[in-house]
């Protein structure tokens, strides 16, 4: 991987060679002038195979996101993130608080989907998926381009480029960020509560009007000025793929072997003319090269910069392999044009691996591509058995607050305890407690306010209470206590408790406890 960054050349073409790069003086980052102002990024589009591609998947993700919120499986949302009740919807199956080994299997599912993803194809997910790149590339930048025109292109009409037009684009930015903002919105409260909130003064909602206002703003600062640095300074995944990737792993790269020396040639295609093109200028020598002319039979580069101008980031994928790369093929399409024109075959910028470069032998099975899936299928396989096992309620038994044990009646120990009985289900619930008294727990009893307690669908509820039992089935100061839940629709759990009392000492009498 090259270690220093080379700074990308203007957008304009010089009628003269560039320097070599390795005469430039180097940049902390593509934005990054000189004297480190900001260098605003204005790509040139290049339209090829790719560019179709990545725009029907762009496309396909953008109406899926906006449909979503409008979907239902089993009754439910598809998708509801109900962060104030703690409730999340995924799929028609309802996630709670406590599903934490799910949370857990889930997370590592994802971390290690996205290393295979990389070991596989690279930044895959960059430069066809991420919704940085799909709205700013697809969205933002098509109506910029709009307003402002297309960078390398002249346009003859006036309103195009005026401060008019400038004005008006930024509108258009503040709409399409609504929008996003409430789409993004309806993931958490519903398409039905957002619907009520929208139609109704923001005095009755102030939390989700603030909510949806910071979310706009925070849009419209990305997508309109902060921009490609979100790939670059925030998002860690560019600095993780130093670890993510090998030597195979499928890449946007420059075949140097075929492409160097570079220099410019003469912009008649052999295609047409049925001979090898003419050199216009001096060849220059390769990247790090001392620079100089270079033999007549040059490399296939032409060094046309059109690579450079189309970069989303401000990168020259000529140096190699970059952290700032978000493989979104544009510099392949922009190249396969420039070597159509020429007449020479496509690839000199394409998808490859770094052992392919090299003239190495390519395997495709591989340590990490071997154990990533494995990793996968057992993690997606617990996933599935924890979920279809899951019962329509949870039960956990707590120490209740105070002391640890009274003597409420001569020779009769209470511990404290919390009961939380956590519904799963949509509709309400009742739930019967009972203490079980077998295994020498003879005469344990459960003392609460009612045995028969009704919890509401999806909520929780702590029922105190306490469990007492003769003093002398304590042995060394401890008992193992069960109870029993049971409900109309055959559910059924038992909790264990550890009953502490005075082993060979004597309780206190403290009077009797109610709870």
């Amino acid at each position: 991987m090259i270690d220093s960054l080379v700074e990308s050349t203007p957008k304009t073409t010089s009628a003269t060679p560039a320097a070599p790069a390795a005469s430039r003086p180097p940049s902390t980052l593509p934005t990054l002038n000189d004297d480190g102002s900001r260098r605003w990024i204005k790509p040139k589009p290049a339209f090829g195979r790719f560019w179709s591609r990545r725009r029907a998947v762009a496309y396909f993700l953008i109406a899926l996101f906006t449909l979503i919120p409008y979907l239902s499986l089993n009754g439910k949302p598809f998708v509801l993130l109900d962060m104030p009740a703690r409730r999340f919807t995924i799929a028609g199956f309802t996630f709670l608080p406590t599903d934490t080994l799910l949370l857990a299997l889930f997370m590592l599912g994802v971390f290690v989907t996205v290393f295979l993803m990389t070991a596989l194809a690279g930044r895959v997910w960059c430069g066809w998926a991420c919704p940085q790149t799909v709205y700013l590339e697809f969205v933002y930048r098509p109506i910029e381009r709009l307003f402002e025109g297309t960078p390398g292109r002249v346009s003859t009409s006036r309103f195009v480029g005026s401060p008019q037009a400038k004005v008006l684009k930024f509108i258009t930015y503040f709409a399409i960020s609504c929008y996003l903002a409430h789409t993004f919105l309806s993931y958490f409260v519903g398409v039905e509560q957002l619907r009520h909130w929208i139609t109704g003064s923001p005095a009755d909602h102030p939390v989700g009007f603030g909510v949806m206002a910071a979310t706009t703003a925070l849009m419209m600062f990305d997508f309109s000025y902060f921009r490609e640095q979100a790939c670059l300074v925030a998002c860690p995944y560019g600095r993780f793929q130093s670890v993510m990737l090998d030597r195979k792993s499928l890449i946007v790269s420059y075949d140097a072997r075929r492409g160097e020396p570079r220099g410019r040639k003469h912009a008649k295609s052999a295609r047409h003319t049925g001979a090898a093109p003419d050199l216009a200028l001096p060849v220059l020598a390769t990247v790090g090269g001392t620079g100089g002319a270079a033999p007549a039979s040059g490399g296939d580069c032409v060094d046309c910069k059109q690579c450079v101008q189309c970069c989303p980031t401000g990168i020259d994928i000529r140096n190699g392999l970059q952290m700032e790369c978000v493989n979104c093929t544009q510099c392949i399409d922009a190249c396969d044009s420039v070597m159509d024109k020429l007449g020479k075959p496509r690839g000199l910028i394409r998808y490859s691996s770094q052992d392919a470069l090299a003239g190495e032998r390519v395997r495709l099975l591989r340590p990490r591509v071997v154990l990533y899936p494995t990793l996968l299928t057992i993690i997606a396989t617990a996933f599935t058995l924890v979920l279809l096992t899951k019962q329509e309620a949870d039960l956990t038994m707590f120490r209740g607050r105070g002391a640890p044990f009274y003597q409420i009646e001569p020779g009769r120990i209470a511990n404290p305890i919390s009961i939380k009985l956590q519904n799963r289900r949509d509709e309400p619930v009742t739930f019967t407690l009972s203490p079980i008294t077998e295994g020498g727990n003879d005469g344990l009893e459960l003392r609460t306010e009612s045995l028969k307690v009704t919890v509401a669908g999806g909520e929780i509820k702590a029922v105190p209470g306490l469990l007492v039992i003769g003093q002398d089935k304590f042995v060394r100061g401890k008992v193992q206590a069960k109870v029993k839940v049971t409900t109309p629709r055959g559910f059924a759990d038992e909790a264990k408790f550890e009953m502490m009392g005075p082993g060979n000492m004597h309780a206190a009498p403290v009077g009797e406890i109610k709870p």
